[in-house]
């Protein structure tokens, strides 16, 4: 499958919509709503982030990336996800009920737990039981051409 770039959006959201709100559950039922707002940061900056993917997508000879880049790119993502959401949130937005004060380790086992729960998922569960959803660009909504 070769995305385009609403499919990953499309994708995105309803993957960290679903899987990701499960996984983040268990991490917040001390009343932290700190893993909700990760979540919600991994979701917005993600979607920045396909844009990149999506050009660099174009460079590649198949235009698609193999299962075990897309899996080695959760490890860039994690970084360019704890560096920003840190330093935006703190020091340029200023947003007063966004909380920036996330341990590195508490960020990474969270992250990751959504990551692979993600990745697993759109890798199997996913190409089985939605083939339309791999065969049209991983849209779920089809766009009107004009």
């Amino acid at each position: 499958m070769t995305p385009t770039l609403i499919g990953r959006w499309q994708t995105r959201i309803l993957l960290l919509g679903t899987l990701g709100v499960l996984v983040t559950i268990p991490f917040s039922l001390n009343g932290e709503s700190l893993y909700f707002q990760v979540l919600l940061a991994i979701a917005v900056l993600g979607c920045m982030w396909d844009i990149v993917y999506n050009q660099l997508q174009t460079l590649r000879w198949d235009h698609d990336w193999s299962a075990i880049l897309q899996l080695a790119a959760g490890i860039w993502e994690a970084f360019f996800f704890y560096v920003p959401f840190k330093f935006l949130i703190s020091s340029i937005l200023k947003i007063s009920w966004l909380s920036a004060n996330i341990p590195l380790d508490k960020f990474l086992l969270h992250y990751s737990c959504i990551w692979l729960a993600v990745f697993t998922a759109s890798q199997t569960l996913m190409r089985v039981i939605f083939p339309r959803w791999r065969f049209h660009g991983g849209e779920w909504f089809k766009t009107r051409k004009r």
